[in-house]
């Protein structure tokens, strides 16, 4: 463990106390996830270092800790200003990135979401901009089509792939550009950016008898064939399933008055939770893959649905589900994040680490 890992160190246990108003508890974890010092390097990220600890104090409006807010602020800042410079360099060379480029845990949506917590609005237009060159097409290819695989313990597919998911796919950069568009923050060509990511997710968007689902990820020879290889939606988890592009979707409508993808998106995420097949492939209550994140997710999705959501099924399951032996006291795959979901209130917008609001 790390502590200053919004993940799984100190850092992210922090949000538990401040979202429970314990502010000395919050406070000693703050301490524990700084006292090594705060990373500006390369990692640098939501999930790490100053990005993280900036999103973690901004929680917290203490006049002591005034000071520590202005120097992981400071640092923020110098990382997102070196990643957006390095991801023009990387597509001005027509260049396919990395998902670390852009994703959520280790990218310039997670770093756009920093920024837009620390009321960096120029900076957050600049991640903007960023994203609409990221929808322009390499060599063919969509600009946010990856050279490498999505499992770094499994070898890459031919020609890289294209992902979906929340944490690590095309759908954190739909997500922000819905929230910034939302909050009346927009770049040249931001519209058109959503419509592009919006229309590629209706091409691989999937029909069953239970409901609406996209693959979680696509492999070279299914764009070339128009066939996922995933032949059933997988476990329904916030960080790739159909929660999380659901509640992208759903952003994404609210941003452009798209009643029509609203409802698909909310009818997409309520046949999920209705469906026992899918359901039983959570195998822990973890907010990342577990209960605690389909929980979270469609509470928010509730709150902006156009219709009643049914919240209940997903509550008793997560009060059911036990934790692992062993289990981590970590946010995202641990005990903080599984206590946030059982609480369920959000008064310090924790969530919004994982482009939820």
């Amino acid at each position: 463990m790390n502590a200053q890992s919004l993940a799984d160190g100190a850092a992210g246990i922090a949000l538990l106390h401040a979202e429970r108003g314990d502010w000395a508890a919050a406070n000693q974890a703050i301490k524990q996830a700084t006292a090594d010092g705060v990373s500006i390097a390369a990692g640098a990220s939501l999930f790490y270092g100053a990005p993280a600890i900036a999103f973690v104090l901004s929680t917290a409006s203490h006049p002591q800790l005034a000071r520590a807010r202005s120097i992981a602020a400071a640092g923020t800042v110098t990382v997102i200003r070196q990643r957006i410079d390095e991801a023009h360099r990387r597509i001005d060379h027509k260049q396919q990135p990395h998902f670390r480029e852009y994703d959520l845990i280790r990218g310039l949506t997670g770093l756009g979401v920093a920024a837009r917590r620390l009321g960096e609005h120029e900076l957050l237009r600049d991640i903007l901009d960023y994203f609409v060159r990221l929808t322009e097409p390499i060599s063919g290819l969509p600009g946010w089509w990856c050279h490498h695989g999505p499992d770094r313990s499994q070898p890459a597919p031919p020609g890289g792939h294209a992902n979906h998911g929340l944490a690590h796919g095309i759908t954190g950069p739909l997500a922000l550009l819905a929230m910034a568009h939302r909050d009346g923050l927009t770049s040249h060509s931001h519209t058109n950016a959503i419509t592009t990511i919006c229309s590629w997710l209706d091409t691989w968007q999937q029909h069953s008898s239970t409901g609406t689902w996209w693959p979680q990820t696509l492999a070279l020879a299914e764009l070339d064939s128009g066939v996922p290889a995933q032949l059933e939606p997988l476990r329904p988890s916030w960080c790739y399933g159909t929660p999380g592009i659901a509640r992208a979707q759903q952003l994404a409508a609210l941003a452009t008055q798209d009643a029509t993808r609203q409802q698909m998106a909310e009818a997409a995420l309520a046949a999920c939770i209705k469906d026992p097949a899918q359901v039983s492939r959570l195998a822990d209550r973890s907010l990342c893959h577990g209960t605690a994140g389909i929980l979270t997710t469609a509470r928010q999705v509730a709150a902006d649905a156009v219709a009643p959501f049914p919240l209940n099924p997903l509550i008793q399951l997560h009060q059911q589900a036990k934790p692992a032996e062993g289990e981590p006291a970590g946010l995202l795959e641990g005990t903080a994040g599984a206590e946030l979901a059982t609480e369920g209130t959000t008064a310090t917008a924790w969530d919004a680490c994982l482009l939820l609001t």
